[in-house]
C-alpha cells in the first residue's frame, strides 16, 4: 500500500545505496524501504493519542 509519503523508486535509488548492508542474520520482517515509508508516515501525518 503506498501514500503519499512513501518514497517513490526515482527517491530509493538515490537513498539505498546510503543505508548500511544487512549482516548475514535471519531474514528482516520489513525491508529497509518500508521501515522508512513508515518513518516517513509518521513524521508526515503524526500519531493520534488513544
Amino acid at each position: 500500500m503506498t501514500y503519499s509519503s512513501s518514497l517513490t523508486d526515482k527517491e530509493w535509488e538515490i537513498i539505498e545505496p546510503l543505508l548500511p548492508k544487512k549482516k548475514k542474520t535471519k531474514p528482516p520482517t520489513w525491508s529497509k524501504r518500508e521501515i522508512l515509508d513508515g518513518i516517513f508516515y509518521q513524521l508526515k501525518n503524526g500519531c493520534r493519542g488513544v
